[in-house]
């Protein structure tokens, strides 16, 4: 047994994904492209892409959000574990970017479940809420500009129906929250705003898994 969470050295990590991680084919290539993109640390992790595609079974999700889309993996490990009237609206600002993730989805046959909307999130968010959407969607990822996770936060937890999750990514920032020397960095600021909003939030139960980098679960009571 162990009183705290383990570190894991390069060698121990292997060793999970290893024994761990059933990455299917589509997932495997675009990590694999995007890995060579000079933004590829945006990517999550495979063994987070897995545990998301979990959560979704697990609650019988139907309808996603996803705040952040970059090329596409962690919509695609929603999607795929997704049952045939599923769907995800994916937010993200890049042509550029969602390119690749569009291609990826096509070849994993998952297209018609994920809607694109190629926009600042809080619009897209502004507008289902006032198309009547409240309390409508089973689970939301939050993944892209850390200065607005505070708003992206609160429109995603009005979408949410009780007993759906929201999950939220890099709550640990590279370790950056601890950092005395990023404590005028926004972005540090804002990541630790939220980890301080949702921990005080009585609406939500929450964990925080370290997880690539730091993933919160909050599930909306």
């Amino acid at each position: 047994m162990s009183d705290r969470s383990i570190g894991l050295s390069e060698t121990l990590y292997q060793y999970l994904l290893a024994n761990s991680v059933r990455e299917p084919e589509v997932l495997a290539h675009l990590r694999q492209e995007t890995d060579r993109h000079p933004l590829s640390n945006m990517q999550i992790s495979p063994e987070q892409g897995q545990l998301m595609g979990l959560l979704v079974q697990l609650i019988g999700a139907k309808k996603c959000l996803e705040i952040g889309v970059f090329t596409g993996y962690s919509s695609l490990s929603v999607a795929l574990n997704l049952p045939d009237d599923g769907r995800i609206v994916a937010c993200d600002v890049s042509d550029e970017f969602t390119s690749i993730a569009r291609k990826y989805w096509q070849l994993a046959g998952v297209s018609e479940k994920i809607d694109l909307q190629i926009a600042p999130a809080l619009e897209t968010l502004d507008r289902l809420l006032a198309n009547g959407e409240a309390g409508t969607f089973d689970f939301a990822f939050i993944d892209a500009d850390k200065n607005n996770y505070a708003a992206y936060y609160d429109r995603c937890f009005q979408l949410v129906r009780q007993g759906g999750l929201i999950l939220v990514d890099n709550v640990l920032w590279y370790g950056r929250v601890i950092d005395p020397a990023m404590d005028d960095d926004k972005r540090t600021q804002a990541i630790k705003q939220i980890n301080q909003q949702i921990y005080r939030d009585d609406r939500v139960q929450i964990s925080l898994i370290p997880i690539g980098d730091g993933l919160t679960i909050a599930r909306k009571k």
